[in-house]
This record gives C-alpha cells, sequence and structure tokens, in this order.
C-alpha cells in the first residue's frame, strides 16, 4: 500500500491527443494542402488566357502552398493551455492546532487556579 503523499492522480480531460492521432491529422491537412496547391495550378493553366489577373493570383497561391503546409505541418504537437491541469495533488491532511498558552496566575499558580491555602 503506498503512502497517500505519494499518490498521483491524473485527469483523462486534461491528457493530450495521442501522438497517432496527432501524426494523422497532420497528414491529412497537408494533403488538403496540396489538393488545394494543384487546383490552384490547374486553374493558372486553365485562366492563362481568359483571365489572366486572377491566373496569376491562383499562380501565387500555388507557389506559397507548399511552404505554408509544410510549416503547418512541421509545427509540432498542441498546446492546450485553456484545459485544466493533469495533476491533481493528494488532500492534504489538517494539521492540529496549536495548544494554549499555560498561563500563571498572580500567585505563580499555572491557569490561574488557585489552591485552598488553608
Amino acid at each position: 500500500m503506498r503512502k497517500q503523499r505519494e499518490a498521483e492522480v491524473f485527469r483523462i480531460t486534461g491528457a493530450r491527443q495521442s501522438l497517432a492521432d496527432d501524426v494523422r491529422g497532420r497528414q491529412r491537412r497537408y494533403v488538403i494542402s496540396m489538393l488545394i496547391r494543384t487546383l490552384s495550378v490547374l486553374l493558372t493553366v486553365v485562366l492563362w488566357n481568359v483571365q489572366r489577373p486572377l491566373a496569376v493570383v491562383t499562380l501565387v497561391v500555388g507557389a506559397l502552398l507548399p511552404y505554408v503546409a509544410v510549416v503547418i505541418a512541421n509545427a509540432g504537437r498542441e498546446n492546450v493551455p485553456s484545459l485544466p491541469s493533469s495533476f491533481v495533488p493528494a488532500p492534504v491532511r489538517p494539521m492540529l492546532g496549536a495548544a494554549k498558552p499555560v498561563t500563571e496566575s498572580q500567585d505563580g499558580d499555572p491557569d490561574g487556579v488557585q489552591a485552598d491555602r488553608s
């Protein structure tokens, strides 16, 4: 049996996303970004002779999107500042209160109790 001071309790609601789920999500975002880039390059080819200013915009998006997608994919795991801490400290046992100080009466008796001196 472990001592209560050594017990560590973790909340599951404060746990981070699993590494496999995190990697899967980053891969999904990267693939979606690359699909948008492919569509952008295809739109550039189709619109080049029809609407040249729009074609230039799609060309710029197609050129910049790979860099942005790689930076986002390699950003690392998420930080969860809004969730509560995952560590719950063990409850603290209350201490006993301090004892009353012993006071002496004028006669030298503790607590002011005077004995019959007859």
